[in-house]
Order: C-alpha cells, then sequence, then structure tokens
C-alpha cells in the first residue's frame, strides 16, 4: 500500500528521503496535490507556484545522487509567511500598497533554509501587515471559523497537510493562538533566537520568528536550522545556535516539574478549557503545582498592547503616507492609538520586560515550564476576528520561549491548546519538557481507551 507522504511527520520524510527511500520530486508533487485538493476552501497560499517548486526538489535529488552533502532539512517542504521576503517571489505583506512587489533578496531566515535544503513551498497568508484584520483564511476544522492570525496560511497548511512546516511571526499571540484554534504545534522561540533581517517589522522590541508542525521533534528541527546569530539584527546575539533537536528528544534526566499559572484577571475561559487544564493537572499530581502570577502581570497585557501601537505608528508610517486609504480601519485605528502615546509612556514600558522575568526566574527555579491555556477556547465561530490574544501577548512581552501542544478538544471535535512557558534563552529544556508532556498525555489516554474498550 502506497503511503501517504503528506501524513508523515518531517522527521520520518527527511530520513526516507537521505536514504533514497523517496525523492523529493515525489515529496513535493505529494504536497501539491494536497494544495489543490484544499486551497479552493481553506485559501492558506498568497503564492505558490508548481514548477518553481519542482525546480527545487530536482536540484536537491540532483544532489544526493551526486555524493554531495545534504542538510539537516534535505527535501522538506516549508511555507513561509508573506510577510518575510523571499528572493523573486511576490512579497506583498498582506497589503494593497505593496501589490505587486516583488523582493531581489531573501530574508536572513530563508537563507538559513535553503543552506539547510528545504523546498521554499511558497508563501503563506498574512493578515493585513500581520496586525489583527482577518484575513482571507479558512479553519482547516470548520471552515466557518477563524484559523487565528496574523500566520494564519502557516497553521492552516501545515495542519492540512500542506506542508509539514511552516514559518510564522508573532507579536501579540501570532503563533502560538493560529497554532492551538488549528490544533498544531507552534513554537515562539525566546526572543531574539530568530533573526529577522528581511521581515516585515511592526515592533521590533516585540516581533519573533516562530515555527508550525505537526510534532515537538518537527518544530525543534526547524527551529534549530533557523536559530542563531543574525549580524543585521542587534537583538541577535553572536552565539552558536542551540541543540534543540537533541535536547527535545532526549530523556529529561529528571521527570520535569511543572507551575500551571493562573493569570491575573483572565478573560472568560470555557468550563471545557478549565475542564481540561484541571484534568492535566490531576494526571501531573505531585509534578504540577496550581499558582497566581503576581498582580503586576495583571497589567502586563496593556503594556504589551502599548508598545505595539507606538512602535507600529512609527515603522508603518512609510506606508501610511503611501496609501493610509488603502488600509483597514482596524489598522489605522491602532495606529492613530499609537502616536497619541506619550513618550514617557513608551519608554517606561519597555523597562517591564527585565521586571517581569526577575519574577518568572524565581518561578523558573522552582519549575522547568509554566501550563497554562494557548487561547482562550477553540476557534470562536464566524470570520470577524482573529481570537483573544491575552493568554499569550504576556509572554511575547516577557520574550520567553512558548509552545502550544495540541492536547484539547471541545464536545465538538474543535481543538484548543496546552501551552507551555520556559525561561528566557531555555528554549531547548522546555521543548524536551513539552516533549516528555506530550508523550505522558498521549499514553494516559491510550491507557483509558484500551480500559474503557
Amino acid at each position: 500500500m502506497a503511503v501517504d507522504l503528506t501524513g508523515l511527520s518531517a522527521i520520518e520524510l527527511r530520513d526516507r528521503m537521505a536514504a533514497g527511500a523517496v525523492s523529493v520530486v515525489d515529496v513535493v508533487t505529494a504536497h501539491l496535490k494536497r494544495i489543490a485538493e484544499t486551497e479552493p476552501t481553506l485559501q492558506a497560499w498568497a503564492w505558490v507556484d508548481g514548477e518553481y517548486v519542482l525546480a527545487q526538489a530536482r536540484a536537491l535529488d540532483a544532489r544526493r545522487k551526486s555524493g554531495a552533502a545534504i542538510g539537516p532539512l534535505h527535501g522538506l517542504p516549508v511555507g513561509i509567511k508573506d510577510v518575510i521576503d523571499v528572493a523573486g517571489v511576490p512579497g506583498e505583506n498582506g497589503t494593497a500598497i505593496d501589490k505587486g512587489r516583488v523582493p531581489d533578496k531573501d530574508a536572513a531566515l530563508v537563507t538559513r533554509l535553503r543552506a539547510a535544503g528545504a523546498v521554499i513551498m511558497g508563501k503563506t497568508v498574512t493578515t493585513e501587515m500581520a496586525y489583527m484584520n482577518p484575513s482571507k483564511s479558512r479553519n482547516p476544522h470548520d471552515p466557518s471559523r477563524t484559523p487565528g492570525g496574523s500566520s494564519a496560511g502557516s497553521a492552516v497548511a501545515v495542519a492540512a497537510g500542506m506542508v509539514p512546516l511552516a514559518v510564522g511571526t508573532q507579536t501579540g499571540g501570532s503563533v502560538i493562538r493560529p497554532a492551538s484554534f488549528c490544533g498544531i504545534v507552534g513554537f515562539k522561540p525566546s526572543f531574539g533566537q530568530i533573526g529577522r533581517t528581511g521581515i516585515l517589522p511592526q515592533s521590533p522590541f516585540l516581533d519573533t520568528v516562530g515555527v508550525f508542525a505537526r510534532t515537538v521533534e518537527d518544530a525543534a528541527l526547524l527551529a534549530e536550522v533557523l536559530a542563531g546569530h543574525d549580524p543585521d539584527d542587534a537583538a541577535t546575539d553572536p552565539m552558536p545556535a542551540p541543540r534543540l533537536l537533541q535536547i527535545a528528544i532526549a530523556r529529561p534526566p529528571v521527570k520535569p516539574q511543572f507551575a500551571m499559572a493562573d493569570l491575573p484577571a483572565p478573560p472568560e475561559v470555557p468550563q471545557q478549557m478549565r475542564a481540561a487544564l484541571d484534568e492535566v493537572a490531576a494526571l501531573l499530581g505531585d509534578r504540577c503545582e496550581r499558582f497566581a502570577l503576581p498582580g503586576m502581570f495583571g497589567e502586563a497585557v496593556a503594556i504589551r498592547t502599548r508598545i505595539n501601537k507606538a512602535e507600529m505608528a512609527k515603522f508603518f508610517y512609510g506606508y501610511e503616507k503611501r496609501g493610509r486609504e488603502l488600509m483597514s480601519p482596524i489598522l489605522t485605528e491602532a495606529m492613530d492609538e499609537g502616536k497619541a502615546i506619550p513618550a514617557r509612556d513608551y519608554l517606561s514600558a519597555l523597562d517591564w520586560r527585565e521586571v517581569l522575568n526577575a519574577g518568572l526566574d524565581r518561578l523558573f527555579d522552582r519549575c522547568d515550564a509554566i501550563l497554562c491555556a494557548a487561547s482562550v477556547g477553540p476557534a470562536p465561530a464566524g470570520l470577524d476576528s482573529t481570537g483573544d490574544p491575552t493568554f499569550n501577548g504576556i509572554w511575547t512581552l516577557c520574550g520567553t520561549p512558548a509552545v502550544t501542544l495540541p492536547l484539547f478538544s471541545d464536545e465538538n471535535g474543535l481543538p484548543m491548546g496546552l501551552q507551555l512557558i520556559g525561561r528566557v534563552g531555555d528554549d531547548a529544556r522546555l521543548l524536551r519538557s513539552a516533549n516528555w508532556l506530550m508523550q505522558h498525555v498521549t499514553a494516559a489516554s491510550e491507557i483509558e481507551e484500551e480500559t474503557t474498550a
């Protein structure tokens, strides 16, 4: 029986191609077929071209046959959010102002992808300039619902089997939330882990590159390739890239310890999400401690929003001059609010990252990861919103690594994610804890199913 190549993990696909069991052309052809089948309904792509993809595949197959060394992502199709430049490919940033724009240079992370042997599958849909105006993309579990934003197309493409891997960005909750709504793994590394040269800047104090995959291991594989120093991005450090995959798949020296966080003044959370969190806490037993974040974290959502809008007013000013009339009201209103923020309030808001992380450091001395909801609940009904980013924005402000696991669903089978947060710079440890937890919960579910069968 033929294997469905679109259903395999990225690591399984990579290993098959490396061994010669399947060609890169076969892999991308299968994924192009999947795109053709699902794209009319889900609309995950801003640009995709079969011949562009196949040309890369043929070159990679020829390289392997020649005996030359192959990269860690050899032959793997990767979707690129359409705020990330790819040379010679339309890069319109989700706005009519950039209609017809074609960059002549790859973003730094695209250069890394090519060097690692990845196939650039195309540009995935972003919301308008990576802000909150809903995009055309649809949730693969229910096309009448949002897939989230702003990295909508990247999450949809992975969840629907169009690609095994995709890249997005997060300034508020734009990786974690769509991953939760679409039922896949989303990983937002520590701030500054992945360089941003060649990516549309919205709020440089917050903008963070993230990845989408169907397993924690696959997310670690992609993030490891992307991580490292970018000479043109001062947020990155001149340090060697972390060994994310090796550590993520390793057995922890001791079982991880978790802290289940209650956010100050959280939004209303559906009973099903509360019950799911309680169930995970009960399963972990004494390996999970319930606690409430200090009251100052109640200010974090407003502080993050203040920074975002103030910086957006600056970095989108050129767009506003060229075509404010082409911008959505939700975007121009946010920019107008940003212009009205006093300099002292903006500058004082920048100090909060250090203050909040000082409080978190005490907690991380006692636990490996914080647990909380990845979203308020499942993807909301309708298409007029990208969802509530409250459970994500705090961690973007702090610059901590975060990962969401597709562990929950509501009574209609709609996915809801569990979010894990780690200490800044401790990305590999967070991924290892997430992998352990995913396996632990899956094993417990299988035992329960056998018992009730």
